[in-house]
C-alpha cells in the first residue's frame, strides 16, 4: 500500500496555502459580518478597514510563491476600501472571497500533482 507524501519544497508550499486558507476565513467572516450590517442598515465603513488590515498580511505572505494569488487579495482590499454603493461591494467582496478559495483549491492540488512522492509500506514484507 502506497501513500501520498510531499517533497521538502512541496511542504513548504502546503504550509503556505494552508495559513493562507486561515486568513481567507478571517476574511470570510469579516466580509459576512459587513454584509449583515449592510442588511441592518449600520456603518460598513470600519468592515472595510478591518479587511484592509486584515488581508495585507496575506498578501505579504502569498507575494513570493502565489504572486496570482496575493493579486486577488490585493484587488479584494481595493474593493474593500473604495466607496460606492454597498450593496454591489459586499456582492463583489462575496465573488472575490470565493474566487480566492478555488483559487487555493486548485493550488493545493497543484502542489500533490507536482510534489508528490510515493512512499512505500510494508505492511506485509514476503
Amino acid at each position: 500500500m502506497a501513500r501520498t507524501q510531499l517533497t521538502g519544497i512541496g511542504t513548504q508550499l502546503m504550509h503556505t496555502l494552508e495559513e493562507a486558507a486561515t486568513h481567507l476565513q478571517r476574511l470570510h467572516g469579516i466580509v459576512e459580518k459587513m454584509a449583515m450590517a449592510h442588511k441592518l442598515q449600520q456603518p460598513t465603513a470600519p468592515f472595510g478597514q478591518q479587511l484592509r488590515r486584515a488581508a495585507t498580511p496575506l498578501v505579504g505572505m502569498l507575494k513570493v510563491q502565489y504572486s496570482f494569488l496575493a493579486d486577488q487579495v490585493s484587488g479584494l482590499i481595493l474593493v474593500a476600501t473604495r466607496g460606492g454603493n454597498e450593496q454591489r461591494k459586499v456582492a463583489a467582496l462575496r465573488e472575490g472571497v470565493g474566487q480566492l478559495r478555488s483559487a487555493l483549491e486548485i493550488a493545493t492540488n497543484k502542489v500533490y500533482e507536482q510534489h508528490a512522492v510515493e512512499a512505500e509500506t510494508d505492511q506485509n514484507p514476503e
